[in-house]
């Protein structure tokens, strides 16, 4: 163990052009060299000539551990503190000397964290007003589809298109609203969605496939009632010549 602590320390002072400080977490209690403490397991210690060295000894207890885990904060507290050092711990199962985080000064600290979570507002800032905007232009793609239903079967009502578009353009569903096809606004994709709903809402297609359990049996015996209701809808409509005609006046 003695021998891997040199070893570390002999290679942070020659990596690079500039050198890193490394302290080792406690594995077994050791003694500092020069104030006798006991350094129980879980505390540093820094390698010296082959001396143990408590932080305080080692000129570095005014720092604060800062454990790693938030890349940005560590990245930030490191830049801001004039003194780093690298806190490493001997791993058994990979055989090798781990990061655990780094020691810095607790104002580098404060300054990080509260530089992250100013970027982690605005982080979220910036999602919601995606979200705000994805939301719009799915909306306007659902109003669009709509319309688009209104156009190839005009006698539809406006509460079935609407019903119609909402749920087959519904995000993530996979539905045929959210093909290539659809956003062209493809007729054929149009047609399956309307074909689709009026299958479940305007015939006992979902009774009769709860009973038999014959998918191909039930779309014969809604058949003829989703032709019959598709014909309807396909015709257009004329508002009754509700005009009078004038009385005659006799001269």
């Amino acid at each position: 163990m003695h021998e891997n602590k040199q070893k570390l320390t002999n290679r942070c002072e020659s990596d690079g052009e500039q050198q890193e400080i490394v302290v080792l977490v406690v594995r077994r209690e050791a003694v500092c060299a020069e104030c006798g403490r006991e350094l129980p397991d879980g505390d540093f210690l820094r390698m010296e000539a082959g001396n143990v060295l408590c932080v305080d000894c080692a000129d570095l207890g005014h720092l604060e551990f800062l454990p790693r885990g938030d890349t940005a904060v560590t990245r930030r507290a490191s830049k801001y503190s004039s003194l780093r050092v690298v806190v490493v711990k001997w791993s058994t199962a990979r055989k090798r000397y781990e990061r655990q985080g780094v020691l810095v000064e607790p104002g580098a600290i404060e300054r990080a964290e509260r530089e992250s979570l100013a970027d982690a507002e605005m982080r979220a800032r910036r999602q919601q007003r995606e979200a705000i905007r994805r939301t719009q232009e799915d909306q306007q793609y659902v109003d669009a589809f709509a319309k688009a239903i209104l156009e190839y079967f005009p006698s539809c009502a406006a509460i079935d298109a609407e019903r119609i578009a909402r749920h087959a353009c519904q995000k993530h569903s996979r539905r045929v609203g959210r093909s290539a096809q659809a956003k062209q606004l493809d007729p054929d994709a149009i047609r399956l969605a309307v074909l689709a709903h009026v299958r479940h809402v305007h015939t006992n297609y979902d009774s009769i496939l709860m009973r038999t359990g014959d998918r191909q049996f039930a779309r014969q015996e809604v058949a003829d009632r989703i032709d019959a209701v598709l014909r309807r809808w396909e015709k257009t409509t004329r508002p009754a010549d509700t005009a009078r005609r004038a009385p005659e006046v006799e001269t």
